[in-house]
């Protein structure tokens, strides 16, 4: 997978979808907001990643966490 530095607001865009999803409460306006900001950013030319690898890797971070390196 190609080195993706996601945005912060795409995370949080990500993290209250996921929020949603698991109180069974997702909405159309929450998963649209996802979808869209998935599409914009791995359109920019700068990026050189495909939608699917930006979705994948934007679930991986806010759905399995990695545990802090530095509270080692």
């Amino acid at each position: 997978m190609a080195d993706i530095d996601l945005p912060a607001d795409l995370i949080e865009l990500e993290r209250a979808a996921w929020t949603e999803i698991q109180a069974g409460a997702l909405t159309v306006e929450t998963a649209l907001a996802v979808h869209q900001g998935v599409t914009e950013y791995a359109a920019r030319e700068d990026v050189e990643a495909s939608r699917l690898e930006v979705e994948t890797l934007l679930k991986r971070i806010v759905r399995h966490p990695q545990p802090d390196a530095d509270a080692a």
